[in-house]
């Protein structure tokens, strides 16, 4: 659990599942860097994370491998709707989610904390008014969560 002091809360918030968004978040082209997975290693020891994918460029598994998550391969029509009731399922109040395509605008708006990345895919506006921050890379959105005194200070009214 990451706790968060945010605006209009009396009391820190618990902050115990991260969702990402796969490609043009934590990936380009189907790659992860190799400084996001070790990120994404150390917030595993906090925050229970989740990967939401439609696979565009397949081999997300292979990808993945050796970073303790939950895959989610999204099909179909409704990959909104798909991600934002992915969010509720886990208890959109004690969930972060981080993206930048126009089918995160819903998790983006519905978690506790959302945060947009604008990086070489660029973002959607839709998902941009839905964020609660927005960050240039996901190397600095996934620091935010490992110093959450910088949320603090970013979120303060």
């Amino acid at each position: 659990m990451i706790n968060i002091k945010m605006p209009g809360e009396d009391k820190p918030v618990s902050i115990g599942h991260l969702v990402l968004d796969f490609n043009g978040t934590l990936a380009l082209d189907g790659k992860i860097k190799s400084e996001v997975r070790e990120m994404l290693s150390e917030l595993s020891h906090q925050l229970r994370i989740h990967i939401l994918t439609a696979d565009t460029f397949g081999g997300v598994e292979n990808e993945i491998q050796g970073i303790s998550c939950t895959l989610k391969t999204l099909s179909g029509a409704g990959q909104t709707e798909q991600k934002a009731g992915y969010v509720e399922n886990l208890g959109a109040e004690h969930t972060a989610c981080i993206g930048n395509g126009r089918n995160d605008s819903a998790m983006l708006k519905k978690s506790k904390l959302g945060i947009l990345v604008i990086q070489e895919e660029g973002a959607a506006s839709e998902s941009l008014l839905a964020a609660d921050i927005v960050c240039t890379d996901i190397i600095v959105a996934l620091q935010l969560l490992l110093h959450p005194l910088r949320l603090t200070a970013t979120l303060r009214p």
